[in-house]
């Protein structure tokens, strides 16, 4: 089992009079986590499948004492897929409340509802915690330095959900399968979507634009629809934990670029599996996309799971001027251009090292290690 990174935090919160919640995309090991986890406890274990009917009939709108019965001698509660439950959020604040020497965790594939139906019952009685496909620190971490840095350029186009890694003979059919029964279905089926071509041409048209800059009109007039509309869609996507968005830098210097967006993939092979293009990386037009799209993602994993509070952003000019990643970290500014070469030559434009005193950093194929496995190292 590969050791995540979430595992000594989680350890850390148990029995501490708050329920834990861990929310990422379906598949990327949520379950085998927490059970891990648990392994290392004598407590006995309540296991609760939200996927389950008779789960949630029983624990929609239970009483306390229904709740005290459910639970019985168990010291543990876990429920997984929880946002499958329609009032959860109220059970959870029962049994948080009420019984106090229990520890409930709570698992869930989808922020369209869980977030919404804990945020005001379970406010100062949880802790959350994002769990993402395998970082490159945990891979790197698993199967040592040499072993990973061979296979860097597999993972630039397979990604890192747990059963590719495991999988090594048979990538594209448990992504072709993940997209398939993940990225669309449930997407559909959550928000009420009727027209799966549509999402999909979108998510489509989204993938050959990583590391692009992203304008809402252009994207509804390539899928026919109004750019309101792809608002939302591209909203649902982030729910779904498939792409996430970063908004440009701007402190009104002038032609600065404020109000569009970058958007990337959670995970590399995702994004190739929309397109179906899971060709080596010699002489593909994308690779300059793809080098983008994985730093950014383990970037965002890195601060997500030691929970720093820095912004993420893009930065670019009308004139077309450029910066591929700009982090704030207080004051502070970082700024970064990617480059698969280490002999690319790396310039920063003197419009943004004018107005503004950024650290700047070029990271390549060589030195990128430190910008995807520790935050502070910069």
């Amino acid at each position: 089992m590969i050791k995540r990174q979430l595992t000594e935090q989680l350890k850390n919160r148990l029995f501490e009079g708050r329920a834990l919640v861990v929310i990422g995309p379906r598949r990327v090991g949520k379950t085998t986590l927490i059970n891990e986890l648990l392994k290392a406890t004598d407590a006995h274990v309540l296991f609760l499948d939200g996927d389950d009917p008779t789960v949630r009939r029983l624990l929609d709108e239970p009483n306390t004492e229904q709740i005290r019965q459910i639970i019985g001698e168990n010291k543990v509660i876990f429920v997984d897929e929880a946002q499958r439950i329609s009032s959860i959020g109220l059970t959870a604040k029962i049994i948080t409340d009420q019984f106090k020497e229990k520890q409930l965790i709570l698992s869930g594939s989808s922020a369209f509802d869980l977030n919404n139906s804990l945020q005001e019952p379970l406010t100062g009685r949880k802790w959350t915690y994002n769990l993402f496909p395998i970082s490159w620190n945990e891979w790197q971490q698993h199967v040592g330095y040499v072993k990973a840095e061979q296979d860097i350029e597999n993972r630039l186009v397979y990604g890192f959900y747990p059963e590719v890694l495991n999988n090594p003979e048979q990538p594209r059919e448990i992504l072709a399968e993940l997209v398939d029964s993940y990225l669309y279905k449930d997407i559909l089926n959550y928000a009420g979507i009727r027209k799966p071509d549509i999402i999909q041409k979108l998510v489509q048209a989204i993938a050959h634009q990583v590391g692009q800059e992203v304008v809402h009109k252009e994207l509804a007039d390539l899928v026919g629809l109004d750019p309101k509309t792809v608002s939302n869609y591209i909203d649902i996507l982030e729910k779904a934990f498939v792409l996430f968005r970063l908004p440009a830098f701007s402190k009104n210097v002038r032609n600065e670029i404020k109000k569009n967006q970058k958007i990337y993939f959670y995970d590399n092979g995702i994004r190739n599996a929309v397109i179906h293009d899971y060709d080596p990386l010699q002489g593909r037009t994308d690779l300059g996309g793809l080098w983008e799209n994985f730093l950014v993602s383990e970037r965002l994993k890195q601060l997500r799971y030691e929970r720093k509070p820095a912004k993420m952003h893009f930065w670019r000019t009308k004139q077309q001027q450029e910066i591929d990643y700009v982090e704030i970290s207080g004051k502070q500014i970082y700024a970064y251009e990617f480059k698969w070469n280490p002999k690319r030559n790396i310039h920063f434009p003197k419009t943004f090292t004018k107005n503004y005193q950024a650290d700047i950093k070029g990271i390549h194929r060589e030195n990128f290690r430190d910008f995807v496995m520790e935050w502070n190292s910069t």
